[in-house]
């Protein structure tokens, strides 16, 4: 890829981008009859009730303002259609896309990509476009090594024409994309991994303490967690409330590895208490189609994996901002959180961790309305290879 010729790039661009299309679902390859259709779906609502009738996909949009339920919060965040529950826009969507693949892995897919996006590799030197397949190729590299540079000369020469504004993020971090077997088949640039739909992998943890409740006798006490704010400034999700630490897990680096870093990146955690005390608690996994907030060009596709931790701190131990992504940190009870999360002040994903966080320390019970659905929808079982 050292000749990547980047007028020949330029050139390819088409100055009006195909936007995605309206599906009919009588053009599907595959047939569907006898389906639910389930109210409770992220975008039930775009499907309409004549089989042959069009779906059109409109932007994604977060949830009107007011009290959200928790369902609300997760529909949000997990918002790629599920098939048992809308067929018709699962297919409407999945028909669209164009799917990833490299030479070696024919029949695994690693992402989707849209149109806008695929059409940019049309004639690429190391790419093969198929418009009858719905299919984008990597063929360029035999190994590993050989892939990633393809892939790194590929989008820093979409970086330099500045056509997607998704790379005006742009990280120098690279994140890895693995095989059907969990073999390590590319790294890509964070800020370039939404553009190509593959799953990206991060850790988050709730940090907590015990403090004496206000106005109570005796000795009980009562859980506070540590709630940062998001620098305004921020790219993404800017004055947004997040997970005491959270961030992404770079090629060659183990996620309890990614969460010291993290930890005192951004909230100054002492190395060997989050070493000593920091517990894996699981995952969360989810399906998001971006919208504005998350900065640069809307429906792209982010299927995640957050490997969750809790902590909890001696109440002399207090988060503090180490750089400039984190305006600050409060210590909110559970009534408050759960407020904040009612209010919509919380990043989608961060949502998503916070419940899972009151499920596993009792706080949601099964008197909840929708529990059984809000906790299966935290751990979705992705499309992708994983880990």
């Amino acid at each position: 890829m050292s000749n990547f010729n980047l007028t020949k790039l330029r050139d390819y661009i088409p100055s009006n981008l195909p936007r995605m299309p309206t599906w009919n679902t009588a053009n599907s390859e595959r047939e569907v009859s006898g389906a639910d259709e389930d109210d409770d779906d992220p975008a039930a609502s775009a499907a309409q009730e004549d089989d042959d009738s069009p779906i059109t996909m409109a932007d994604p949009q977060p949830i009107a303002p007011g009290p959200k339920s928790n369902l609300d919060l997760i529909n949000e965040c997990d918002n790629f259609p599920y098939y048992h529950t809308n067929p018709k826009l699962y297919l409407a969507h999945v028909n669209t896309y164009y799917g990833l693949f490299v030479a070696a892995y024919p029949e695994t897919e690693l992402g989707y990509i849209l149109p806008s996006v695929a059409e940019v590799f049309r004639g690429l030197a190391g790419w093969k476009l198929d418009d009858e397949a719905r299919s984008l190729t990597l063929t360029a590299g035999s190994n590993e090594a050989e892939r990633s540079q393809a892939i790194e000369a590929t989008t820093k020469a979409m970086r330099e024409t500045d056509h997607f504004a998704v790379l005006k993020g742009w990280r120098d971090e690279l994140y890895p994309v693995y095989g059907p077997n969990g073999e390590l088949l590319f790294s890509i640039e964070r800020a370039a991994s939404a553009l190509f739909g593959i799953v990206t992998y991060g850790v988050h943890m709730s940090a907590y303490t015990y403090g004496k409740r206000e106005g109570a006798e005796g000795e009980k006490k009562e859980m506070r967690i540590w709630v940062p704010r998001r620098a305004a400034t921020k790219q993404t999700y800017g004055g947004m409330l997040d997970n005491t630490v959270a961030g992404g897990i770079a090629t060659g680096e183990s996620a309890f590895e990614s969460l010291v870093r993290e930890a005192q990146e951004e909230a100054s955690l002492p190395e060997d208490v989050v070493r000593r005390d920091a517990k894996a608690v699981g995952t969360v996994t989810y399906f998001h189609i971006r919208d504005q907030r998350a900065g640069g060009e809307t429906r792209l596709l982010q299927p995640e994996c957050q490997y969750v931790y809790d902590l909890e701190l001696a109440e002399d131990v207090v988060p503090k901002p180490s750089d400039d992504e984190v305006a600050g940190f409060e210590l909110k009870n559970v009534e408050e959180v759960k407020q904040a999360l009612k209010d919509g002040e919380f990043k989608p994903n961060c949502a998503m961790v916070l419940l899972d966080f009151f499920v596993r320390h009792g706080i949601l019970t099964p008197d909840e309305p929708g529990y059984i659905e809000m906790v299966s929808r935290l751990h979705r079982r992705l499309e992708f290879p994983t880990l």
